[in-house]
């Protein structure tokens, strides 16, 4: 079992042990001839019982017995009654199995497929069910079973349902019980449209629960069955945009410069990337596919809409994602004409778009923005450094433009996404755990509590521009970190998104993190605009609805594990992740995606010091899991003499980037043989580690 240590074997267990095993060889050689040879007699089928007896898990012996069955059925089909009997060997032979490992996979998929042939009675089914649920409550091979019974007897869900109140009535901790009502409650959901039934049922089961709850808040059971009510609950009716670049209404100034020198990073309306990859980046509130040029309609002079193509940028490689990315080719505009020009996105006109559970993007948006691009010019400061030194940003005090949008903002139509009762009913459900909290100090209390009033500032405002409850949630999580250490990781995580929340929810928070970039020697004007999020203790990255604008920046001095989503800041051009815990370049993997970074700092991480996780290559076509950027192949390294075999890793995450500056001191790989590789696999790098590679 789990946690329990293992012990060197007594002597005479040792050899009790040999004697079973010499007598399963003998078992597996003579059954394994009677399968060879298609031998279905009487003493060959035993002998497959006796082998199943001992080894339940012998998938072999299970798929010769299904031939057997096939075979004897054939054979007596003129008999009903001699039908019927070999059927129902096969259930004995079946339980025999159970009583030696209850949770065999084999035994009860066989299960499964002799009552599928529908010569067996299902009365005994349920009692022995009841008997082995007993043994064992928490047995999910006999729940799927039950289910399986249950459908093929015509049970109805409501005696399911009271079946499974029972055992919770008897034991509250029947982890196994409230999951099953879960599941039972979702078909109910599913097949009852009507929204007044489904609210009265899940109030209901807000009232079961905290029955539970009250009765032992230090049990996990019911307050997970809680937090599946309050996905239930909270959960938006249909996908919403909630963020977009470039932003509605918003003037653009494009520049293809790349040299930090021409500062065109210094007003939030200039924007430096390719012209032949200007983004547009649409964000959802949930994920969502069919997005392509059917459903969105992008109108301007200078591109086709057929030529627009979307892709999502998906951890699990699929074609559903919160956030979509179509590129414009404006190298074809007029730069030497500063007129301006207008660029409309349509979507939602036309079904298509639509969330995992089926559901249509029912509200229309119209989005339009002007762009002009500036004329190339020469790169004058082609060896301006930039460093991150505190002393080199000052105070931004520009006005910041509508960086993020709400309904409103847009002049779109807006319906919420959420009713009346659903805000009710978590507001309810704050009280009752407030409640609850005042005389017991639980822990998952206080995590369902945070979870509660976030849903809450989440559906009270759906674009989350309000953070009412944010400075009580930081508070539960610090608190939590302290009281529970071994999860205070998660902890870290779940409060550094709400945090994020917090800083950027308003134009006056964002502005405190604003700063320009006074590095630059060859400029007399503002330098570029800086996002600094730097020593905030942040250890996860979120909120990337409100940062798709940023081009610079600084997320130095976290404790940054993970950058998972940052993929989505298409825009981004110089970014700090000096000085925080980052294991290895697999972690920075969403970089590939940004095909404007220039800037790179992964100072001080610790990069090298672990083993490489290669887990999550192994269900996967590609070794890096970003959908539509990079397909695994062999031979696809340039240039060829570098060393891919000892660092495929930062092969795969640099190769597609054009960095000009990157400073890797500080990590366990950063030494001369990988600082040569790097060399050969950046060949725009003009800055390693501060040095000037044009000056060596």
């Amino acid at each position: 079992m789990h946690g329990r240590p293992r012990t060197a074997p007594k002597p005479e267990d040792a050899a009790a042990s040999a004697a079973k095993a010499q007598k399963l060889r003998a078992l597996q050689s003579q059954f394994l001839s009677y399968h060879h040879d298609r031998i279905y007699t009487k003493e060959a089928l035993d002998t497959s019982a006796k082998l199943l007896e001992i080894n339940p898990e012998y998938y072999t012996a299970w798929n010769y017995r299904k031939l057997a069955v096939e075979h004897n059925v054939k054979e007596s089909e003129s008999s009903p009654e001699s039908v019927k009997s070999i059927f129902d060997e096969e259930l004995k032979v079946v339980e025999n199995a159970l009583r030696q490992n209850f949770k065999s996979y084999g035994a009860w998929h066989h299960r499964k497929w002799v009552l599928s042939k529908g010569h067996s009675s299902l009365d005994h089914e349920l009692r022995l069910l009841d008997r082995f649920q007993k043994a064992d409550p928490r047995n999910f091979h006999a729940w799927n079973y039950r289910r399986f019974v249950a459908a093929l007897l015509g049970r109805s869900v409501e005696d399911e349902l009271q079946y499974t109140e029972d055992l919770i009535g008897n034991n509250f901790s029947n982890y196994s019980a409230w999951h099953n009502r879960s599941m039972l409650l979702s078909e109910i959901l599913k097949k009852k449209e009507q929204e007044s039934y489904s609210q009265d049922t899940i109030s209901k089961e807000y009232e079961f629960v905290l029955n539970a709850l009250y009765t032992d808040p230090d049990d996990q059971s019911g307050w997970f069955y809680h937090h599946w009510l309050l996905d239930q609950t909270s959960k938006a009716k249909a996908p919403l945009l909630v963020s977009s670049w470039p932003v509605p209404g918003s003037e653009l100034v494009v520049s293809g410069n790349v040299s930090l020198g021409d500062h065109p990073l210094s007003s939030f309306s200039k924007v430096t990337v390719a012209l032949e990859r200007f983004p547009v980046v649409l964000y959802f509130n949930q994920t969502v596919e069919g997005v392509n040029s059917s459903t969105v309609a992008i109108q301007c002079t200078f591109v086709q809409n057929e030529d627009v193509t979307w892709k999502p940028f998906s951890p699990q490689n699929s074609w559903a994602s919160k956030v979509w990315v179509g590129y414009l080719d404006l190298s074809g505009v007029d730069h030497h004409s500063s007129a301006p020009h207008t660029v409309e996105v349509k979507l939602g006109h036309h079904k298509g778009i639509m969330s995992s559970n089926g559901l249509q993007l029912s509200v229309p948006f119209d989005l339009s923005f002007r762009v002009s691009v500036k004329p190339l010019e020469t790169q004058s400061s082609k060896d301006e450094k930039l460093v991150w030194e505190e002393d080199k940003f000052y105070a931004c005090e520009m006005p910041i433009p509508c960086l993020c949008y709400d309904g409103i903002s847009v002049g779109n139509k807006y319906e919420p996404t959420t009713s009346d009762w659903q805000i009710g009913t978590i507001a309810e459900e704050i009280s009752q755990i407030r409640n609850l909290l005042a005389i017991s100090d639980s822990k998952i209390g206080k995590i369902t509590l945070a979870r509660l009033l976030m849903a809450h500032d989440v559906m009270s405002s759906p674009y989350a521009t309000k953070t009412v409850h944010a400075e009580e949630v930081l508070g539960l999580y610090s608190e939590l970190m302290k009281l529970d250490p071994s999860h205070s990781q998660y902890y870290k995580d779940e409060r550094s998104l709400v945090l994020l929340q917090q800083l950027l929810s308003s134009g006056g928070t964002l502005l405190k993190h604003c700063f320009y970039y006074g590095g630059i020697t060859s400029s007399s004007t503002h330098g570029p605009i800086c996002l600094r999020l730097n020593n905030q203790s942040i250890s996860r990255m979120g909120a990337f609805d409100k940062l798709l604008w940023v081009q610079m920046l600084d997320l130095s001095d976290n404790e940054l594990h993970s950058i998972e989503g940052l993929e989505a800041m298409q825009l981004l051009h110089c970014l700090n992740l000096g000085r925080n815990k980052l294991r290895s370049f697999t972690a920075l993997d969403p970089l590939r995606c940004l095909k404007s970074l220039k800037v790179l700092n992964i100072s001080h991480n610790e990069i090298g010091l672990h083993s490489i996780d290669t887990t999550r290559y192994l269900c996967s076509a590609s070794p890096l899991s970003h959908n539509g950027e990079v397909i695994w192949h062999g031979d696809d390294f340039t240039p060829e003499d570098a060393d891919v075999t000892n660092y495929w890793e930062a092969s795969m995450v640099f190769k597609s980037l054009e960095l000009t500056q990157l400073d890797i001191v500080g990590n366990a790989v950063a030494n001369e043989k990988f600082q040569s590789f790097l060399l050969k696999i950046l060949p725009k790098l003009q800055f390693l580690d501060g040095q000037n590679l044009h000056r060596i």
